[in-house]
């Protein structure tokens, strides 16, 4: 069995405008392991929504191979098609009746036990609020009910486009913690996204694209890389600047001084030369967004997603 859910080489998709023809996606290869939360990261007008429109057999591919769970697609799409939850556009349920009789009417029009209604509604958490108007909910219960929608046929996959767009911090957290647990159970979850910090907290590998073309792939840890920066904490910072710049250490300020090296240990040798005993030598790690603004440097914004 293969330990990819998705595979996709040489992916391409082109349209033809009044102006010529764009390129929508170039090139572009994406592997997503089996189980856990994968992000799909890149600016607006990179190219993801095409890329999952593809994958979904919603939109053909111009060149390129694609597989989900080793089948090809889209000529094996149907073989594989119930495994696969998504929500990539907003979902079209009757605002006059509650979340729980939308998913009830929806769950008999696609032939599954209504008895899933309420795991699905439990594991987003709307249990409580399921028998209230669909018309009454928030944004963010919107969302977290389109998500229960897709659970109704227990897939392996579910694939979320831009989940947390309009949402307040509150819905933001609610999206995030629902697809944390997802990943948890075992559920393959794609999350494509723009909001890195909220990735970095539920995602434990990601692909960073832009301008349809793939820049990185790998686990959230190793796009984000070691450390080669260090909070210095010591009693006299001007003096302990004045020494490291002495010696040749790039210093910055950053919550406190900042040394940029991969050699803390010349660090520490440095200020005790000089009679300055460290009270504080600890990593700044980078994050996602540092890695994700590095790689895209220079990519166009707005457009298709």
């Amino acid at each position: 069995m293969s330990e990819l859910v998705i595979e996709a080489s040489g992916l391409r998709k082109e349209y033809r405008t009044r102006r010529g023809l764009r390129v929508a996606v170039d090139d572009l290869d994406l592997a997503v392991p089996r189980g856990g939360v994968h992000g799909f990261l890149g600016p607006n007008g990179s190219g993801k929504t095409t890329t999952i429109r593809m994958l979904l057999g919603l939109s053909r591919a111009t060149a390129g191979r694609m597989r989900l769970f080793g089948e090809e697609v889209p000529r094996r799409l149907p073989h594989v098609v119930d495994r696969v939850g998504a929500v990539v556009e907003s979902p079209k349920f009757s605002p006059n009746f509650s979340g729980h009789q939308n998913l009830t009417l929806l769950a008999r029009s696609i032939g599954v036990p209504s008895e899933r209604v309420a795991a699905a509604v439990d594991t987003v958490g709307l249990t409580g609020r399921d028998r209230d108007r669909y018309k009454s909910y928030s944004l963010g219960m919107k969302q977290r009910l389109a998500i229960a929608a897709t659970l109704l046929k227990e897939p392996d996959l579910l694939i979320l486009d831009e989940p947390t767009n309009g949402l307040d911090p509150a819905g933001i957290r609610e999206i995030r913690d629902t697809i944390r647990g997802l990943g948890e159970s075992g559920v393959t979850v794609l999350l494509s996204s723009h909001i890195l910090a909220e990735v970095q907290q539920v995602c434990t590998s990601a692909t960073i694209i832009g301008q349809g073309r793939l820049l990185a792939s790998g686990k959230v840890e190793d796009l984000v890389g070691a450390s080669t920066a260090y909070r210095v904490g010591v009693p006299n910072a001007e003096a302990a600047a004045r020494v490291l710049t002495a010696a040749g250490f790039t210093v910055r300020d950053g919550d406190g001084l900042v040394v940029d090296t991969d050699r803390p240990a010349a660090v520490t040798e440095t200020l005790g030369a000089a009679g300055i005993w460290l009270d504080e030598l600890t990593p700044v790690r980078r994050d996602l967004e540092a890695a994700f603004l590095e790689l895209t440097a220079g990519t166009e914004l707005g457009g298709d997603r």
